[in-house]
């Protein structure tokens, strides 16, 4: 946020606060994020294309503009967001990632990806998430509904969880990606899922998996085009806007 901010505000020549859709911890990747901004009279600014250019010009090599918008005064990246979507990629076996090694997080054992999609599957609507939260989470409520949960082999080593929701918890994906990792290691049963979630206790849940796994996948917003995103997600997302 800090390097935007700086690079927004050279371009533009005034301080200005941005504000994205998704808070993420350190180490945590992002593929698309949705951030805004406010200038005093933006209509004296360069256009957007030139603005894109502007910003990225003065940014750091892993951070990247991809598009600039101009949005209604009462846009709020946060509480117009319909749905958010993450990405969990565990690397398994003995040899550990080395390419890829920044954005998976290794677990040396085979996993049951077919016991870790059962579990999954049964976190998918509205529920309070207590148990999967940090237990200082600092949200008023936990309620929170999954629209989609699903565990995928995209090869002999890599596996993908996806998830999906109208809001997250502190630490909420990365603790759904460790109660998996149990499953998937056989340690607890697919179907424990409904007493974890019945329990409303961090400790009934599993680890909190490394950030580097995790990635920020998408934002949603109505009238965003549908075309972009996997055939299953944007069926979820169809009857949202």
């Amino acid at each position: 946020q800090s390097v935007v901010e700086q690079a927004v505000r050279e371009v533009v020549r005034e301080p200005l606060h941005i504000q994205g859709a998704s808070r993420t911890d350190s180490g945590v990747h992002a593929r698309h994020q949705t951030a805004a901004f406010s200038t005093s009279d933006d209509r004296r600014g360069p256009p957007d294309a030139r603005l894109h250019l502007a910003i990225n010009s003065r940014l750091p090599d892993d951070v990247l503009v991809r598009d600039v918008r101009r949005v209604a005064d009462d846009f709020q990246p946060i509480s117009d967001c319909l749905a958010k979507g993450y990405v969990y990629r565990l690397w398994t076996g003995r040899d550990r990632p080395l390419w890829c090694r920044g954005y998976v997080h290794h677990i040396r054992v085979p996993l049951d990806a077919e016991a870790m999609a059962a579990g999954a599957a049964r976190l998918v609507g509205t529920h309070d998430f207590t148990s999967f939260a940090a237990m200082r989470h600092g949200r008023e409520s936990a309620v929170r509904t999954v629209y989609g949960c699903s565990v995928e082999r995209e090869d002999k080593q890599s596996i993908r969880i996806r998830i999906c929701g109208n809001g997250f918890l502190y630490n909420m994906v990365r603790i759904v990606a460790g109660t998996l990792v149990e499953i998937g290691r056989r340690r607890r049963p697919p179907e424990s899922i409904d007493a974890t979630l019945a329990a409303l206790d961090r400790r009934a849940a599993g680890p909190t998996l490394p950030a580097q796994g995790l990635c920020l996948d998408w934002a949603y917003y109505a009238g965003d085009a549908l075309g972009g995103f996997d055939p299953e997600v944007a069926a979820i997302l169809e009857g949202l806007a």
